[in-house]
């Protein structure tokens, strides 16, 4: 274990890189992801957020390189991720009802081979209820609204009772009643001490959501407590050109004092 990656670190990253058809995504990565913090990537289209989240939880190869949590290869420390993909990414058609999907979250627990009991299914029913759609258990997801089947994605990522949760871009498409419920579980989450990790894509709202920030555009540019690195300086560092500074985000700029 290098000194600069310690055991205690949930997610340390060491000289990663990650290629598509040879060509880089991510380059030479050293980070350390904190714990216990609620955490924001944030940066352009591109830049090879939603692939960090991948790689380390081994979902795509590395060229070189290492990501260790809590000090092992995360094929031995499995059972403490939990990973929410992007909502696109999922087959809403499949004929599955909302606790059907929440309570798929509790294999871990019970093994892959063994039936699903009443229990399983009362702690399903309760993270439906946390998230406020409970009273959607027996509906279909395909037809759930976005918002409605972000929610049972993170049912299902509580009924797994993690250490570190992984999220990529939680808010996207949402309405605002979802994606301020849903920040309110996140941040309860913190209260108990667990890592969240989540791909943001909305500036406007780093500075209120997260307590931890990585800008990253290939390498990371800048990481460390959001007060330090919400900065114009390393915004337009990580964004360049791209980087449009709307009203709302260049506000929140100003209340930083940045």
């Amino acid at each position: 274990m290098r000194p600069e990656h310690p055991p205690e670190i949930p997610i340390a990253i060491h000289d990663l890189t990650v290629a598509y058809h040879r060509k880089p995504v991510l380059w030479d990565l050293e980070l350390n992801l904190p714990e216990g913090k609620l955490i924001g990537i944030a940066g352009p289209n591109g830049a090879g957020k939603s692939t960090l989240l991948k790689a380390c939880l081994d979902l795509i190869p590395k060229t070189s390189g290492e990501v260790l949590i809590y000090g092992k290869p995360y094929h031995k420390q499995r059972d403490l991720i939990v990973y929410v993909p992007q909502r696109e990414s999922v087959d809403w058609d499949f004929p599955v009802s909302a606790l059907d999907v929440v309570t798929m979250g509790t294999y871990r627990q019970v093994g892959w081979f063994k039936r699903i009991g009443k229990r399983q299914r009362i702690t399903a029913r309760d993270a439906l209820e946390r998230v406020g759609i409970g009273h959607l258990a027996d509906r279909q997801i395909s037809q759930l609204s976005g918002g409605q089947q972000q929610r049972v994605f993170l049912a299902r990522a509580l009924v797994q009772d993690a250490l570190i949760y992984l999220m990529d871009e939680p808010f996207a498409a949402v309405d605002a009643a979802t994606e301020h419920a849903m920040i309110e579980i996140l941040q309860e989450l913190n209260t108990q001490g667990k890592t969240v990790v989540c791909v943001h894509h909305d500036l406007a709202t780093v500075s209120r959501y997260f307590d931890h920030l990585v800008l990253l555009n290939m390498r990371v540019v800048a990481s460390g407590p959001t007060k330090e690195i919400f900065t114009r300086d390393h915004l337009q560092k990580t964004y360049g050109g791209k980087l449009n500074l709307l009203d709302d985000v260049a506000e929140a700029l100003k209340n930083l004092g940045r």
